[in-house]
Protein backbone atom coordinates (compact mmCIF):
# COMPACT_ATOMS: atom_id res chain seq x y z
CA UNK A 1 0.00 0.00 0.00
CA UNK A 2 1.21 3.50 -0.70
CA UNK A 3 2.40 5.50 2.29
CA UNK A 4 -0.60 7.79 2.01
CA UNK A 5 -4.01 6.83 0.81
CA UNK A 6 -6.45 9.65 0.17
CA UNK A 7 -10.20 9.42 0.26
CA UNK A 8 -12.10 9.41 -3.01
CA UNK A 9 -14.26 12.15 -4.43
CA UNK A 10 -13.84 15.77 -3.48
CA UNK A 11 -11.25 15.05 -0.81
CA UNK A 12 -9.07 13.22 -3.31
CA UNK A 13 -9.49 16.07 -5.75
CA UNK A 14 -8.49 18.56 -3.08
CA UNK A 15 -5.42 16.49 -2.27
CA UNK A 16 -4.52 16.22 -5.93
CA UNK A 17 -4.91 19.93 -6.42
CA UNK A 18 -2.65 20.64 -3.47
CA UNK A 19 0.03 18.28 -4.68
CA UNK A 20 -0.24 19.64 -8.20
CA UNK A 21 0.35 23.14 -6.88
CA UNK A 22 3.41 21.89 -5.03
CA UNK A 23 4.73 20.21 -8.17
CA UNK A 24 5.07 23.54 -9.96
CA UNK A 25 8.10 24.27 -7.79
CA UNK A 26 6.57 27.45 -6.34
CA UNK A 27 6.07 27.99 -2.61
CA UNK A 28 3.37 30.10 -0.97
CA UNK A 29 5.87 32.96 -0.80
CA UNK A 30 6.31 32.76 -4.56
CA UNK A 31 9.86 31.40 -4.34
CA UNK A 32 10.89 28.82 -6.92
CA UNK A 33 12.13 25.45 -5.66
CA UNK A 34 14.24 22.83 -7.49
CA UNK A 35 11.79 19.99 -6.74
CA UNK A 36 8.42 19.28 -5.16
CA UNK A 37 7.98 17.84 -1.67
CA UNK A 38 4.65 16.18 -0.97
CA UNK A 39 2.62 17.24 2.04
CA UNK A 40 0.97 14.76 4.43
CA UNK A 41 -2.78 14.66 5.00
CA UNK A 42 -5.28 12.54 6.96
CA UNK A 43 -8.90 12.32 5.78
CA UNK A 44 -11.51 13.85 8.10
CA UNK A 45 -14.40 11.47 8.79
CA UNK A 46 -17.79 12.57 7.49
CA UNK A 47 -16.22 15.30 5.37
CA UNK A 48 -14.56 15.89 2.02
CA UNK A 49 -11.74 17.76 3.81
CA UNK A 50 -8.23 16.59 4.64
CA UNK A 51 -6.36 17.37 7.86
CA UNK A 52 -2.86 18.69 7.02
CA UNK A 53 -0.20 17.27 9.32
CA UNK A 54 2.54 19.65 10.47
CA UNK A 55 4.29 17.62 13.19
CA UNK A 56 3.89 14.25 14.87
CA UNK A 57 4.59 14.21 18.61
CA UNK A 58 4.59 11.03 20.70
CA UNK A 59 4.63 10.79 24.49
CA UNK A 60 6.71 7.98 25.96
CA UNK A 61 5.75 5.59 28.76
CA UNK A 62 2.36 7.08 29.57
CA UNK A 63 0.71 4.00 31.11
CA UNK A 64 2.07 2.87 34.48
CA UNK A 65 2.29 -0.84 33.60
CA UNK A 66 4.03 -0.09 30.28
CA UNK A 67 6.46 2.25 32.02
CA UNK A 68 7.39 -0.56 34.41
CA UNK A 69 7.53 -2.98 31.47
CA UNK A 70 10.10 -0.71 29.81
CA UNK A 71 12.21 -0.47 32.98
CA UNK A 72 11.16 3.01 34.08
CA UNK A 73 9.71 4.49 37.29
CA UNK A 74 6.26 5.95 36.52
CA UNK A 75 5.90 7.58 39.92
CA UNK A 76 8.77 10.02 39.41
CA UNK A 77 9.26 10.41 35.66
CA UNK A 78 7.98 13.66 34.11
CA UNK A 79 6.41 13.43 30.64
CA UNK A 80 8.78 13.26 27.69
CA UNK A 81 8.14 13.39 23.96
CA UNK A 82 9.78 12.33 20.71
CA UNK A 83 8.80 12.99 17.09
CA UNK A 84 8.18 11.05 13.91
CA UNK A 85 8.44 12.57 10.42
CA UNK A 86 5.11 13.38 8.80
CA UNK A 87 5.95 11.25 5.77
CA UNK A 88 6.02 8.22 8.09
CA UNK A 89 2.20 8.26 8.04
CA UNK A 90 0.39 5.25 6.67
CA UNK A 91 -3.32 6.06 6.41
CA UNK A 92 -5.69 3.11 6.75
CA UNK A 93 -9.29 3.53 5.59
CA UNK A 94 -12.09 2.23 7.80
CA UNK A 95 -13.23 -1.26 6.83
CA UNK A 96 -9.97 -2.19 5.11
CA UNK A 97 -6.93 -4.22 6.12
CA UNK A 98 -3.92 -2.41 4.73
CA UNK A 99 -0.63 -4.08 3.86
CA UNK A 100 2.04 -2.83 6.24
CA UNK A 101 5.63 -3.56 5.19
CA UNK A 102 7.97 -5.20 7.69
CA UNK A 103 10.84 -2.72 7.92
CA UNK A 104 14.52 -3.27 7.25
CA UNK A 105 17.27 -3.62 9.87
CA UNK A 106 15.08 -5.16 12.61
CA UNK A 107 14.38 -8.64 13.93
CA UNK A 108 12.08 -7.46 16.74
CA UNK A 109 9.24 -5.38 15.29
CA UNK A 110 6.69 -4.22 17.90
CA UNK A 111 3.13 -2.86 17.93
CA UNK A 112 1.89 -0.06 20.20
CA UNK A 113 -1.80 0.98 20.05
CA UNK A 114 -2.52 4.62 20.94
CA UNK A 115 -5.17 7.32 21.04
CA UNK A 116 -4.10 10.21 18.79
CA UNK A 117 -5.18 13.82 19.33
CA UNK A 118 -5.15 16.32 16.44
CA UNK A 119 -4.56 19.99 17.28
CA UNK A 120 -6.82 22.61 15.68
CA UNK A 121 -5.73 25.72 17.59
CA UNK A 122 -2.14 26.41 18.56
CA UNK A 123 -0.48 28.22 21.42
CA UNK A 124 2.26 28.35 24.02
CA UNK A 125 2.00 27.55 27.73
CA UNK A 126 -1.56 26.31 27.33
CA UNK A 127 -3.24 25.69 30.72
CA UNK A 128 -4.45 22.11 31.15
CA UNK A 129 -7.92 23.40 32.01
CA UNK A 130 -8.15 24.96 28.53
CA UNK A 131 -6.13 22.42 26.56
CA UNK A 132 -9.03 20.42 25.14
CA UNK A 133 -10.30 23.60 23.47
CA UNK A 134 -7.25 23.26 21.23
CA UNK A 135 -8.14 19.73 20.03
CA UNK A 136 -9.64 19.48 16.55
CA UNK A 137 -10.33 15.78 16.71
CA UNK A 138 -9.12 12.27 17.43
CA UNK A 139 -8.15 9.04 15.75
CA UNK A 140 -6.47 5.83 16.74
CA UNK A 141 -3.06 4.74 15.60
CA UNK A 142 -0.11 2.41 15.80
CA UNK A 143 3.30 3.62 16.91
CA UNK A 144 5.28 0.86 15.20
CA UNK A 145 8.72 0.31 16.70
CA UNK A 146 11.96 -1.41 15.74
CA UNK A 147 12.42 -2.43 19.37
CA UNK A 148 15.85 -4.01 19.02
CA UNK A 149 17.21 -0.82 17.47
CA UNK A 150 15.48 1.40 20.02
CA UNK A 151 16.94 -0.60 22.91
CA UNK A 152 20.40 -0.70 21.37
CA UNK A 153 20.42 3.06 20.96
CA UNK A 154 19.14 3.52 24.51
CA UNK A 155 21.84 1.27 25.92
CA UNK A 156 24.43 3.41 24.14
CA UNK A 157 22.70 6.64 25.25
CA UNK A 158 22.07 7.59 21.62
CA UNK A 159 18.87 9.00 20.05
CA UNK A 160 15.98 6.60 19.37
CA UNK A 161 15.09 7.81 15.88
CA UNK A 162 16.21 4.69 14.05
CA UNK A 163 13.86 2.65 16.22
CA UNK A 164 10.86 4.98 16.08
CA UNK A 165 11.02 7.37 13.12
CA UNK A 166 11.05 5.32 9.92
CA UNK A 167 8.83 4.77 6.88
CA UNK A 168 5.23 3.67 7.67
CA UNK A 169 5.85 3.81 11.44
CA UNK A 170 2.89 6.16 12.09
CA UNK A 171 -0.23 4.17 11.19
CA UNK A 172 -3.44 6.23 11.47
CA UNK A 173 -7.16 6.11 10.78
CA UNK A 174 -9.33 9.10 9.78
CA UNK A 175 -9.68 12.14 12.06
CA UNK A 176 -13.01 12.36 13.90
CA UNK A 177 -13.89 15.92 14.87
CA UNK A 178 -14.17 16.56 18.61
CA UNK A 179 -17.61 18.23 18.47
CA UNK A 180 -19.01 15.02 16.93
CA UNK A 181 -17.00 12.34 18.77
CA UNK A 182 -16.39 14.07 22.11
CA UNK A 183 -13.21 13.99 24.19
CA UNK A 184 -11.55 10.90 25.64
CA UNK A 185 -10.81 10.56 29.35
CA UNK A 186 -11.89 6.92 29.58
CA UNK A 187 -12.81 3.99 27.34
CA UNK A 188 -11.39 0.63 26.39
CA UNK A 189 -8.29 0.46 24.24
CA UNK A 190 -7.12 -2.89 22.89
CA UNK A 191 -4.95 -4.55 20.27
CA UNK A 192 -5.26 -8.03 18.80
CA UNK A 193 -2.83 -10.03 16.70
CA UNK A 194 -4.45 -12.74 14.58
CA UNK A 195 -7.57 -12.43 16.74
CA UNK A 196 -5.74 -12.89 20.05
CA UNK A 197 -5.84 -9.98 22.51
CA UNK A 198 -2.37 -8.66 23.30
CA UNK A 199 -3.00 -5.20 24.79
CA UNK A 200 -6.12 -4.36 26.81
CA UNK A 201 -6.52 -1.30 29.06
CA UNK A 202 -8.61 1.82 29.68
CA UNK A 203 -7.74 5.35 28.62
CA UNK A 204 -8.32 6.46 32.22
CA UNK A 205 -5.10 4.60 33.07
CA UNK A 206 -2.92 7.16 31.26
CA UNK A 207 -0.43 8.82 33.63
CA UNK A 208 -0.78 12.14 31.78
CA UNK A 209 -4.18 12.95 30.26
CA UNK A 210 -4.49 14.42 26.76
CA UNK A 211 -5.05 17.85 28.32
CA UNK A 212 -1.95 17.51 30.49
CA UNK A 213 0.10 16.32 27.52
CA UNK A 214 -0.89 19.40 25.53
CA UNK A 215 -0.11 21.66 28.50
CA UNK A 216 3.33 20.13 29.05
CA UNK A 217 4.25 19.96 25.38
CA UNK A 218 3.24 23.58 24.80
CA UNK A 219 5.79 24.66 27.41
CA UNK A 220 8.58 23.21 25.28
CA UNK A 221 7.25 23.98 21.79
CA UNK A 222 4.63 26.32 20.42
CA UNK A 223 1.82 24.12 19.11
CA UNK A 224 0.15 24.82 15.77
CA UNK A 225 -2.88 23.54 13.88
CA UNK A 226 -1.79 20.37 12.13
CA UNK A 227 0.18 18.98 15.07
CA UNK A 228 -0.86 15.51 16.20
CA UNK A 229 -0.01 13.79 19.48
CA UNK A 230 0.25 10.04 20.03
CA UNK A 231 -0.84 9.69 23.66
CA UNK A 232 1.03 6.55 24.74
CA UNK A 233 0.45 2.80 24.75
CA UNK A 234 -0.63 0.30 27.41
CA UNK A 235 1.55 -2.58 28.55
CA UNK A 236 2.14 -5.92 26.83
CA UNK A 237 3.74 -4.54 23.69
CA UNK A 238 5.23 -7.31 21.60
CA UNK A 239 6.57 -8.53 18.26
CA UNK A 240 4.87 -9.29 14.97
CA UNK A 241 6.12 -11.13 11.89
CA UNK A 242 5.11 -11.21 8.24
CA UNK A 243 1.62 -12.60 7.79
CA UNK A 244 0.30 -11.32 11.16
CA UNK A 245 -2.86 -9.22 11.17
CA UNK A 246 -3.11 -6.44 13.77
CA UNK A 247 -6.49 -5.03 14.75
CA UNK A 248 -6.84 -2.08 17.13
CA UNK A 249 -9.82 -0.59 18.95
CA UNK A 250 -10.73 2.44 21.05
CA UNK A 251 -14.29 2.89 22.26
CA UNK A 252 -16.30 5.27 20.03
CA UNK A 253 -13.77 5.06 17.17
CA UNK A 254 -13.91 2.59 14.24
CA UNK A 255 -11.39 -0.23 14.39
CA UNK A 256 -8.23 -0.17 12.30
CA UNK A 257 -6.45 -3.18 10.81
CA UNK A 258 -3.16 -3.90 9.04
CA UNK A 259 -1.41 -7.02 7.76
CA UNK A 260 2.35 -7.28 8.10
CA UNK A 261 3.87 -8.09 4.69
Amino acid sequence: MQRRKFVSGAAAAAAGAGLAACATGNTQSGARTPFAVKASYIPIAGSDELYPVRRIYCIGRNYRAHSIEMGSNPDREPPFFFQKPTDAIQYVAVGTTADHPYPTLTKNYHYEVELVAAIGKGGRNIPAAQALDHVYGYTLGLDMTRRDLQRAMGDEKKPWEIGKSFDHSAVLGPIHRAPQIGHFDKGQIWLKVNGQTKQDADLSMMIWSVAEQIANLSQANELFPGDIIYSGTPDKVGPVVRGDVIEIHIDRLPNLSVKIV
